[in-house]
């Protein structure tokens, strides 16, 4: 795909990621962006730079997400490509075991991660099948193909993002849907916070929104499912591939190292 002359959706589009794409999609020539965010003054200022249009949504309430498509598809037209970016995080919490997080925590996940992707492809897709095409850029995590050390509710709902993205690819395809999903590790947003190495996740160094936006670009010029902005996760998911065993003990190994807040 190219971006030049389309319409594109972005949610978690105010800040990090989500706001270079915006910018990103702008600079290569998009009709118009449309920036989605619970936070709407935010989106609004990211959508006033690139004279876009600003929404705020809580993309896990979804009459507010179909609310906000219906009203793009009636006034611009089309949605082009809807990037599904919204995310949040938080971590396991004492005593660090894989079920520390509280229900609330895990609900959240599962809402934010999953269920905002269904809610968005299913307000997308009548219009995009109708006119035989479309695109859908779902923003996982490295952690929906590897893991997360410290964050048992944010790994298992990147790798249930995957799976959906997935399905997408599988069931729509031959209606002339394309599906993307991106993977990327530690990215110098403020999802990482004070940690400015990126914990475990950054072990192959912390890169800027702006860098995983150009992999997104490329990624989707050629159309690719996986867009890997740290090149080195495919090698982390061969490795997996050729050895679960081998690869658990070295997660284990990694969460000794740097990722047990009990031994640090």
């Amino acid at each position: 795909m190219q971006l030049a002359g389309k319409v594109a959706v972005v949610t978690g589009g105010a800040n990090g990621i989500g706001k270079a794409l915006c910018e990103r999609f702008h600079a290569e020539g998009a009709a118009k962006v449309v920036v989605v965010d619970l936070e709407e003054d935010n989106a609004r200022r990211v959508a006033e730079a690139i004279d876009g249009d600003a929404y705020g949504v809580d993309v896990r309430d979804e009459a507010q997400v179909a609310a906000m498509v219906k009203d793009v598809e009636q006034r611009l037209g089309r949605i082009d490509l809807f990037c599904s970016n919204a995310g949040i995080i938080a971590g396991d919490g004492e005593p660090w075991w894989a079920t520390s997080a509280p229900n609330s925590t895990w609900q959240a996940m599962w809402d934010i991660h999953v269920m905002s992707h269904v809610y968005a492809a299913r307000a997308c897709l009548p219009a995009m099948i109708e006119c035989g095409e479309g695109y859908f850029l779902n923003t996982a995590s490295a952690a929906g193909l590897l893991n997360q050390v410290g964050d048992a509710a944010y790994s298992t709902t990147k790798h249930a993002a995957i799976g959906f993205a997935e399905a997408l690819a599988i069931t729509h395809g031959d209606d002339g849907i394309k599906v993307s999903v991106l993977c990327p590790q530690a990215v110098a947003t403020r999802m990482i916070g004070d940690n400015k190495d990126g914990g475990t996740a950054g072990v192959d160094g912390v890169i800027s929104a702006e860098d995983v936006a150009q992999a997104v670009i490329e990624g989707l010029d050629t159309e690719q499912f996986l867009i890997l902005p740290h090149r080195e996760v495919a090698d982390y998911r061969a490795n997996k591939a050729e050895s679960y065993d081998r690869w658990l003990g070295g997660m284990r190994k990694l969460r000794r190292k740097y990722g047990n807040p009990k031994l640090s």
